[in-house]
């Protein structure tokens, strides 16, 4: 499931996935979102939190977030991933020089500095 995460500036898209994240949750909640906020603002921010009840991805998921950031590869600007998962954690640092825009990774006890850091 996906929680849009609310009171963030329009150029910011925040979200909290929880439990296992599905094709669906992409198609139907975070791909218009973003893709409605870059036609507002060409480059976007984007607040990605896997919290302790986030427990992993249906393939569709996996693939429709590789699209999502491959269509609109110009897009993104700074991207907080926020997570306590060493395998988020890690494969975000090993692969974030591949990733378009500015890449971060914080804990999640620290997700107000990310809020900070991804707005600023």
């Amino acid at each position: 499931m996906i929680e849009i995460i609310k009171n963030l500036p329009d150029n910011v898209v925040g979200f909290t996935a929880k439990g296992k994240v599905t094709g669906e949750d992409y198609e139907s909640v975070l791909i218009p979102l973003v893709e409605k906020k870059i036609k507002d603002h060409g480059k976007i921010n984007l607040l990605y939190h896997l919290g302790s009840d986030f427990s992993g991805y249906e393939a569709s998921a996996m693939w429709d977030d590789a699209k999502v950031g491959l269509m609109h590869l110009t897009a993104w600007h700074h991207i907080a991933v926020v997570s306590d998962l060493d395998w988020v954690r890690n494969s975000t640092k090993i692969f974030s020089f591949m990733m378009p825009g500015h890449v971060k990774v914080f804990a999640c006890a620290d997700i107000e500095e990310a809020k900070e850091w991804v707005t600023g």
